[in-house]
């Protein structure tokens, strides 16, 4: 833990000043946006009176909603710019997810739920190029210091979700729409203090000029995104599951709730102590970045495959979860960092298209691996997800053969 905590010192020390109250601001954001997920299907089902079923359909309204969000957010970064995009979109998701006090009915409530998930997701690939852009020497570290900083966030959340539920559901409303409020103001004084051209280090021009190319013409260059997308489309079909393979199967087994829940909590302390580890990894073994995007395909592949051949006691699920949780601190800074590298100004488009196509996959595990479980249990599920993770370790070595050949200026190769 000592070497840990250093190592974490360390690096926090190397970052650029400024970016201390960004990743602070996003810690923030990330604990009021846990309070609400995952109480979901226990306010539909015990305050709406609806059945678990429906509140399945409300999950998807929101993912097919986070993925028309994705695309959006990203078409629209050098239209609108990131002044107006950020903070407009973060104002009227703190409004979405405030105006869930008030929606008591079954399709005001949907309705607002599917706005939740669109208005989220259009800041998402906007923030991941702010970040790209604004720091380009830093932007692998600062996207790992973010997605650990949001597991933390996630962490206390998720603890505050209970204790603030027990007290009064619209609590939790409150807080995540006024958390996401604070986030936006938070942006809009950042940036009056944030000249455009200092956030844009591009060859084409500064973020605010208008876009060379059409949005059409974009998603034609397959190159750029394609096989990443369809690679992540892969993983987070997979990881779904955890929620709808792996739960039931120890519900059945006759184990407590805890005992699911503890999985996540060792996914939360892989991902803080495990940084120097994978620190070392990509030091020594995985130095560019699509070696690394490659090894996070590889690590969930042995993960999952290790539980479809080890699956008779729960420290089976135990290790998968540990093994994969490195996949996914592999692939969480590397996508964006990659992107942003690799397409230049167009960056946030293709940060919304990657975003969009791994949405689909978290939109149809559930559905796929649910309607399997109940008739065939929980093996051909880890056979689906051994198979799909290795086509994810095959896409991303396409991506790899066929890479965009232009890069940002400064960077001579995708190393970091």
């Amino acid at each position: 833990m000592n070497f840990t905590y250093r190592h974490m010192r360390t690096g926090w020390q190397s970052y650029p000043r400024e970016s201390y109250m960004f990743v602070t601001a996003s810690l923030v954001n990330s604990v009021g946006s846990s309070l609400m997920w995952p109480l979901i299907t226990i306010y539909v089902h015990n305050v709406l009176g609806r059945s678990y079923g429906e509140a399945g359909f409300v999950l998807f309204c929101q993912s097919f909603a986070a993925i028309l969000g994705q695309f959006i957010g990203g078409s629209l970064f050098h239209k609108l710019g990131p002044k107006r995009l950020i903070v407009g979109s973060l104002l009227l998701t703190g409004g979405a997810q405030i105006s869930l006090v008030f929606a008591k009915a079954w399709v005001p409530y949907i309705i607002a739920m599917s706005m939740v998930g669109f208005l989220n997701s259009v800041t998402m690939p906007a923030i991941s190029a702010f970040i790209g852009f604004r720091w380009p020497k830093y932007r692998y570290r600062l996207f790992n210091l973010v997605y650990v900083s949001n597991n933390a966030g996630v962490a206390l959340g998720t603890t505050l979700a209970g204790v603030l539920a027990a007290v009064s559901f619209n609590l939790t409303f409150w807080f995540n729409g006024l958390s996401t409020l604070l986030f936006g103001s938070f942006f809009y004084l950042f940036l009056r203090k944030t000249a455009m051209e200092d956030i844009s280090e591009l060859p084409t021009g500064s973020v605010g000029s208008p876009r060379s190319e059409g949005s059409v013409r974009l998603l034609v260059n397959y190159r750029n995104y394609l096989f990443m997308g369809l690679g992540s489309l892969l993983i987070t079909l997979s990881t779904s599951a955890w929620i709808s393979g792996v739960a039931p199967f120890l519900n059945q087994q006759g184990l407590p709730l805890t005992s699911y829940s503890f999985l996540w909590t060792v996914n939360g302390v892989v991902i803080l102590v495990g940084q120097p580890l994978t620190t070392l990894l990509n030091r020594f073994v995985t130095q560019s970045l699509y070696a690394r995007l490659v090894a996070s395909g590889s690590f969930y592949a042995v993960g999952f495959a290790l539980m479809l051949f080890w699956h008779g006691s729960y420290i089976d699920f135990v290790v998968g979860m540990v093994i994969t949780t490195f996949g996914e601190m592999m692939i969480a800074p590397t996508t964006p960092a990659l992107i942003t590298q690799t397409t230049g100004r167009d960056a946030p488009f293709y940060l919304g298209a990657v975003g969009g196509l791994g949405s689909a996959g978290r939109l149809l595990g559930p559905l796929v691996f649910g309607n399997l479980f109940d008739g065939f249990g929980l093996e051909p599920i880890l056979w689906i997800t051994s198979a799909s993770t290795c086509g994810a370790v095959v896409f991303f070595f396409f991506h790899r053969q066929v890479r965009p050949q232009r890069y940002v200026r400064g960077s001579a190769s995708c190393q970091s």
